[in-house]
């Protein structure tokens, strides 16, 4: 990369923007974020501010990219703000050498409005023409760990027992996603999800434990559709690209009893 087409980085500022930036730095890109917030500049980081949703401010986040990489996200609205992203982007110069994407597995599998927009995100950027690398990751620890805090707030935690999650270190996603941006576009790539599987009251009691708490775990049903995608399995991958740093490693570094 040059200093004349820099990286720009959606969602810069996020869990996982927050350690995908240095990487990229300490591969000597020149780094653009688009934020919401206003920010100071930092050596090798500039800051546009803007709104993927409203479409504020993307125009000049795109001018001369010479790779976006996509990580902003919420709980709605993504396939909204990516198709803004897109527009945006082939309105300049025929595009960037590579948009990439970070989505979820299951996207195409399981039948909730969060996985929905994710999948039309995807879908956003394999109809816009532009050269594109699309990941899949499963939920992070950090998200996990987010849940068990809401969760253990209450007395008795009811917990869904069809749900299994595959949670996948936020550092590691974000080692993949610059080796991915630097290289070339290269599709649909193996989805990344960590090296084991837990049920969902599982993980939460160990987070319990690791507290030091009691608390009574009330085993729930998840109906519907959701739950039989759920049961299937359908937001794991067994058989794809496997993290190394396990849920109960990253327990034991940021909770204690």
């Amino acid at each position: 990369m040059t200093m004349t087409s820099p990286v720009l980085v959606t969602g810069g500022t996020g869990t996982l923007g927050r350690l995908v930036v240095p990487k990229l730095r300490d591969a000597g890109c020149d780094v653009r974020v688009l934020s919401r917030r206003r920010h100071d500049p930092q050596p090798g980081v500039t800051y546009v501010t803007g709104d993927l949703l409203k479409g504020d401010g993307i125009d000049a986040a795109v001018d001369r990219a010479g790779t976006i990489l996509h990580l902003a996200g919420g709980p709605k609205g993504d396939d909204e703000a990516t198709r803004n992203l897109v527009r945006a982007a082939t309105r300049f110069g025929g595009g960037p050498s590579n948009l990439v994407h970070i989505s979820v597995i299951g996207a195409n599998r399981v039948p909730l409005g969060y996985f929905k927009a994710k999948l039309g995100a995807e879908q956003a950027i394999r109809d816009s023409g532009l050269p594109f690398t699309i990941l899949r990751a499963a939920q992070f620890h950090d998200f996990v760990l987010m849940v068990a805090e809401k969760m253990t707030k209450l007395p008795v935690l009811p917990v869904p027992s069809a749900i299994r999650w595959q949670p996948v270190d936020a550092d590691e996603v974000a080692t993949r996603l610059v080796h991915l941006t630097l290289d070339a576009p290269a599709g649909a790539v193996p989805d990344l999800a960590g090296p084991e599987v837990h049920g969902m009251g599982d993980l939460i009691r160990s987070y319990v434990r690791a507290r030091g708490k009691h608390r009574a775990i009330l085993p729930i049903g998840l109906p519907g559709k959701a739950g039989r995608a759920y049961k299937a399995g359908e937001n794991l991958a067994y058989d794809q690209t496997i993290g190394h740093r396990t849920w109960e490693d990253f327990l034991a570094a940021r909770v204690s009893a």
